[in-house]
């Protein structure tokens, strides 16, 4: 069964589909949809697994940095006052991967992905405040991690949307299919048996008025046969309710890890400009546990990738055998009444929806409207033939009319809610929404915790050749004026050579 002309697979489900797939044993597995078999689960968990490799690996690659940097660095020279050189490059470079929020934030007050209650005054640019001009790693992540998180819950959106237009639709066919046939009942029960009651003395207009009373009774077995959907344990409404469940807490999540993120930056610029040490190792552990947290989500979001790509490649199969499973329709032993289409048949006519699947239902709207039609010209008939020898008849046969007019009302709005067209829809919009918007969104979402954690080992190897750049303690070691901004930015200066047209600003070295 190929995918629903109104949903196509994009070019990113071609790709991700045709990546290879192995099991723990590295066995090759298919890349169909199977999320209950032990292989294809596996094959998603050495997924997942690689972005446990690139964590190792650039744990490794940090301690090495930094046991290089701490064991293998040359000693100062005795009575030097100056930071070493290249330690203003170190500090300049721990500021490009850090200066992130800023940028980021002052981009997004303007966006949709994160809309904010307020702007900034006067339309003024953060960007003035900044010492490079330049966009660093971290930065394009934050807002491409706001914008994947933002996709991503879009599509999730219209997937709950489509499924509660669906249940709506549902609901609506299984209300006027009860709503008639318990009309018609009704009628038979009473404005039929008052008719024949009154029309006793005249045995071919009872017959007639036996004759409509069988003619609505075939109605309203042919109609109840309609709300295919009725009794099923599983309801649209119930997968639209726990989707937006799960889909309310990730987006919760993922706004928590970006602002994380956001926080860790802005408190390690805090913290060199301050020259504060303390923060600067409480920063350093926060980067590492971020670190973490970033190749783990991206762990997750390629194994989610991967296999909505495989469901997304063919759909209609596995919904059609997951909708058989769960609702319970056709899984009984007993043969379907006659007349009675059988599930496969109906889940395909919705899910294709061509001409090459006719209505399951045809048969029995077709038999429905040719009795109504009888009922009609029978009645018509009575009236010409029994009000004027039986006038008591005039209300019985009044009532079955307005009944059978709204039955024929009922009747045609079941017939449009019937086709395919409107669920179809709904099917095609919810396909869209997960396959496109939410894989979409997924693949930012990776893109942010690939840059994050690249620029997160950048700032843990460079925040140690910036802390070597903080003035002690001691104020009597270095001059006592000393500005925190020559920490970050260092000079090669000695007091002898600086102007001496301020002579209070410097204590002469003794």
């Amino acid at each position: 069964m190929g995918a629903s002309p109104g949903y196509r697979p994009s070019a990113w489900v071609h790709l991700l589909h045709q990546l290879p797939r192995a099991d723990f044993q590295l066995r090759p597995v298919p890349s169909g949809f199977a999320p209950r078999e032990q292989e294809y689960q596996q094959a998603l968990l050495l997924v997942a697994a690689l972005a446990g490799l690139g964590l190792g690996l650039s744990l490794i690659f940090i301690a090495v940095y930094l046991i290089r940097f701490c064991c293998c660095r040359s000693p100062e020279p005795p009575g030097a006052k100056s930071p070493p050189s290249g330690g203003g490059c170190a500090t300049w470079s721990c500021i490009a991967a850090l200066l992130v929020g800023c940028i980021t934030m002052t981009f997004l007050w303007g966006s949709e992905a994160f809309p904010l209650p307020w702007q900034p005054m006067g339309g003024a640019k953060l960007e003035m405040f900044l010492f490079p001009r330049q966009a660093g790693p971290m930065s394009a992540g934050i807002g491409i991690g706001f914008y994947g998180n933002s996709e991503t819950s879009d599509g999730v959106s219209q997937l709950s949307s489509a499924l509660l237009h669906a249940n709506h639709t549902l609901s609506t066919i299984d209300h006027l299919v009860w709503e008639t046939v318990e009309r018609l009942g009704e009628a038979v029960r009473t404005e039929m048996t008052t008719l024949e009651e009154v029309l006793a003395q005249r045995m071919e207009l009872v017959a007639a008025a036996r004759g409509a009373r069988r003619q609505a009774e075939a109605v309203a077995q042919q109609l109840q046969g309609l709300a295919f959907w009725h009794g099923v344990p599983v309801s649209p409404l119930q997968v639209a309710e726990d989707v937006s469940f799960v889909e309310e807490y990730r987006w919760l999540a993922y706004v928590l890890l970006l602002l994380l993120v956001l926080l860790v930056c802005l408190f390690t610029l805090l913290g060199l400009a301050k020259q504060s040490k303390w923060l600067v190792v409480v920063m350093t552990a926060m980067s590492l546990l971020v670190l973490v947290l970033s190749w783990g989500s991206m762990g997750l979001e390629a194994a989610t990738a991967v296999g909505l790509s495989d469901f997304c490649s063919n759909p209609d199969t596995y919904i059609l055998n997951v909708t058989q499973e769960e609702t319970g329709l056709g899984s009984g032993s007993q043969p379907p009444p006659p007349l009675s289409p059988s599930t496969s048949d109906i889940l395909s006519y919705y899910f294709l929806c061509n001409q090459e699947v006719s209505n399951p239902f045809q048969q029995r709207l077709t038999l429905s409207q040719r009795a109504l039609a009888n009922i009609h010209s029978q009645l018509q008939g009575l009236e010409r033939e029994a009000i004027p020898q039986f006038p008591a008849a005039q209300k019985p046969l009044l009532s079955l009319e307005e009944t059978l007019n709204m039955t024929e009302g009922n009747f045609h709005q079941l017939v449009a809610l019937l086709h395919c067209r409107s669920l179809h829809k709904d099917y095609g919009t919810a396909l869209r929404g997960l396959c496109e918007d939410a894989l979409e969104g997924l693949l930012f979402l990776m893109l942010f915790s690939l840059l994050a954690a690249g620029a997160l080992a950048t700032t843990l190897c460079s925040l140690p050749r910036a802390w070597v750049l903080f003035p002690p303690r001691n104020p009597n070691v270095l001059y006592s004026g000393s500005r925190p901004s020559d920490a970050l930015f260092p000079t090669s200066l000695e007091p002898n050579n600086l102007p001496r047209s301020f002579p209070s600003c410097w204590r002469r070295p003794h």
